[in-house]
């Protein structure tokens, strides 16, 4: 059972990276929604919350895209290590 869980969050990990090209950030416009993004981006890897403000990540350190949503809408958004 271990070994199942440790290999389908290697392969959603996998998954994620593939999306994360520039192709698909030049694709995110300011105003989209967070449904609208991960359609584009897939699931963010990580996101915090705080009084209206989301801000997530897709990838890792080395390759990544942020987003910042507020009030469910891309407001500020980057990325680093994409090609």
């Amino acid at each position: 059972m271990k070994k199942i869980v440790v290999l389908l969050a290697a392969l959603t990990l996998i998954g994620a990276c593939s999306k994360l090209t520039q192709d698909n950030y030049n694709q995110v416009k300011a105003g989209m929604t967070y449904d609208e993004v991960t359609g584009i981006l897939g699931t963010a890897t990580h996101c915090d919350e705080a009084v209206g403000t989301k801000s997530c990540r897709w990838g890792d350190d080395e390759k990544n895209i942020k987003i910042t949503f507020l009030a469910d809408r891309a407001t500020v958004f980057s990325n680093h290590g994409i090609q």
